[in-house]
């Protein structure tokens, strides 16, 4: 059924060995060309195989061949495709993701892994995606659940989960060498090559390297907001027996980011508009065993340690973090499918403490301990199923959290599925939000004569706040009318409820400084509800469209600027088409409705905008691509989303790009 597919989790059981021709075959796949596929199994959106249209979710796949076709060089970018999800690019080096609603600079309600690595950042909740890359050469595909995945997942997986997922070392065999440049990017350089050292036994190792330059202004200046990444890694696949599969990978990376900072300081003119270079490295490896018991049961362990260090004007952050992941799946009878599993997850953190931010205390160790079980009920064979599930937690901040799941699946014919799902979701709040002080402002305060005294507003984090939660419903339908076209409806309605935002308390004298402080409280909540649509259709064996559209209505109460960022209509339309002379043409239009963002403590309004990518892609020979793009080619440029804290708000500029690849 194309577009609406099951979700992969590395940390799952793998492929079992009578599918790994048809998974390298998927890996390989364009998005259009899943419409022609009637039965495919992968690892699904509850851990195990399942068929491709068989998932009682709204679910999406970006292939590889997605993003190689569109130029795509980040992976915020490659997202952009996905309709339900709000892709908006900020500067050089951030971006805002989010589905459903509530998208932010950190946007804090979707929970992100590559290979079954978590990359939600505990200290502010969401993910940098300036510090999140990989050799997009590398990637197999890009799932994504629209809606709650916290049975499975566990927090943060409120609004949307999603996986990004590398191929094995035994399908990246060989020398692969890449290089582009573009009006935003100088010479980049990526390397590849992959072996065998034994039988069964696969290698490989990368490294790349890239400069891009700053984005412009609203005036057309230069922002100088570079971002320089160098960023390397090795992955072993190892298949002792038909039933046995380990892999073990580890990445370095070492990016240097330039921002625009406004550092608020206790004298005059108390704000300090810099430039910064900031440093980010870091280092993780992940090990995973998997084992076949049967057809229907397995057993799966995973483990990873992961590194990170940033350093920037007025604030740095050291992190380790360790988690352990162990799942079981068995049969019960004939009717039930039965997975279970238990985890660990291990953080340390320390941070400096300045006049714009401290933190209590400036060392930190959590655990999370958590577990979870999911029975899928056959009630009718091939045409009706129910899953029931739930995770149990308990952390550090808010203690025992339980995330149960309901969801029910009825295909009444070959052609058509509907599905639909209740859900509890929580989402656990950060490090700064429950023990962080920034001092926002400063302004002098010469009403007392002969003695000057200063008016701070600041913001209090709230070691007493709960986790925001969320009940989720959610109804679709998937149907075939004809061969080569699939429709995909998914509606949703959610309700939210002890929302974290700031709430101004009285102010208190601190020496010669009145403080005027807002705290972090539970005040908030909101409803929410929308549709998400998209087609495929196969026009011709060489040509195919793919479309999308999406509405979101978001009540907020009270109507607070930490909660904006929220588009009511979107709209996508790519297509992908073959020509002769090994020519591959291909573009993508994409159109934003104005929105309301949050920019500081105030908020700014992000016009609506069309966007225009267009790519030809020429094969001389079956291991040399050479490929032109143009992006945002509607516009000289157009702002997207505010940043948070810069001092400078950029825009998007139109630019070319350019890549050749070979592979031998």
């Amino acid at each position: 059924m194309g577009f609406c597919a099951a979700l992969s989790t590395t940390g799952a059981t793998d492929l079992t060995q009578t599918n790994k021709a048809l998974s390298a075959r998927l890996a390989e796949m364009s998005i259009e060309q899943l419409v022609d596929v009637e039965v495919v199994s992968v690892n699904s959106l509850f851990k195990k195989q399942t068929s491709l249209d068989k998932a009682p979710a709204a679910v999406a796949i970006v292939t590889a061949d997605d993003i190689r076709r569109l130029g795509i060089t980040t992976l915020p970018e490659a997202l952009r495709m996905v309709p339900g999800l709000n892709v908006a690019r900020i500067d050089s080096h951030q971006w805002a993701v989010s589905a459903r609603g509530f998208n932010a600079q950190f946007a804090n309600k979707l929970l992100i892994l590559v290979d079954g690595r978590t990359i939600y950042g505990p200290a502010y909740g969401g993910v940098n995606w300036g510090m999140q890359d990989i050799l997009l050469e590398d990637l197999d595909r890009i799932e994504v659940i629209r809606g709650p995945g916290a049975a499975l997942w566990g927090a943060n997986a409120v609004n949307g989960v999603i996986n990004i997922l590398t191929k094995s070392a035994r399908d990246t065999q060989g020398v692969l060498v890449s290089s582009s440049i573009g009006t935003e990017d100088q010479p980049s350089v990526a390397f590849r090559y992959g072996g065998q050292l034994a039988t069964n036994l696969y290698y490989r190792v990368y490294g790349k390297y890239f400069n891009r330059d700053g984005l412009p202004t609203s005036t057309g200046a230069e922002a100088n907001d570079s971002w320089t990444s160098t960023q390397g890694g090795v992955r072993l696949d190892w298949e002792p027996t038909d039933a046995d599969k380990f892999t073990l990978q580890g990445n370095l990376y070492d990016d240097v980011v330039h921002d625009n900072e406004n550092i608020v300081v206790l004298m005059p003119p108390y704000v300090s508009n810099t430039n910064t270079a900031n440093h980010d490295v870091g280092a993780n490896v992940l090990g995973r065993w998997t084992h076949e018991i049967s057809g229907l049961s397995s057993l799966s362990l995973q483990a990873y340690f992961d590194h990170f260090r940033q350093e920037q004007v007025g604030s740095m952050e050291t992190r380790d973090t360790f988690d352990f992941d162990a799942q079981h799946r068995f049969p019960l009878g004939e009717r039930h499918d039965i997975i279970w599993g238990l985890g660990y997850h291990y953080t340390a953190d320390k941070f400096p403490s300045s006049f714009f931010l401290t933190w209590t205390p400036l060392e930190r160790q959590t655990e999370l301990f958590s577990a979870f079980v999911q029975d899928e009920i056959t009630l009718v064979p091939e045409r009706l199923s129910v899953t029931i599930g739930s995770k149990f937690e308990h952390n550090d901040y808010t203690g025992v959290e339980i995330q149960p799941s309901l969801r029910l699946l009825w295909t009444p014919t070959e052609k058509q599925t509907v599905w639909a799902a209740v859900s509890r979701a929580v989402r656990t709040p950060s490090r700064y939000e429950t023990g962080a002080r920034v001092n926002y402002s400063v302004s002098e305060n010469n009403s007392t004569p002969g003695e000057t005294r200063y008016d701070v507003v600041s913001l209090f984090g709230n070691s007493g706040v709960g986790s925001e939660n969320l009940i989720a419903f959610e109804l679709g339908y998937r149907f075939e009318p004809m061969k080569g076209l699939s429709f995909d409806i998914a509606t949703f309605y959610n309700q939210y409820n002890e929302l974290l935002r700031f709430v101004p308390e009285p102010s208190f004298d601190q020496g010669p400084i009145t403080v005027f402080p807002q705290t972090f409280q539970n005040a908030g909540s909101a409803e929410t509800y929308g549709v998400e649509i998209s087609s495929q259709w196969k026009v011709t064996d060489q040509w195919r469209l793919m479309a999308g559209y999406s509405f979101l209505n978001v009540a907020l109460h009270p109507n607070d600027p930490d909660f904006q960022g929220n588009p009511q209509h979107q709209f996508q339309l790519r297509s992908y088409l073959e020509l002769p002379w090994n020519l591959e043409l291909d573009g993508a239009a994409y159109f934003v409705d104005q929105q309301v963002a949050a920019s500081g403590l105030g908020t700014a309004t992000v016009p609506a905008y069309l966007r225009l990518d267009l790519g030809l892609i020429w094969h001389p020979t079956k291991s040399l691509e050479i490929g032109i793009w143009g992006h945002n080619l509607l516009d000289d440029r157009h702002p997207e989303f505010p940043s948070l804290k810069s001092s400078v708000q950029t825009e998007i500029p139109r630019g070319v790009s350019a890549k050749i690849t070979w592979k031998f």
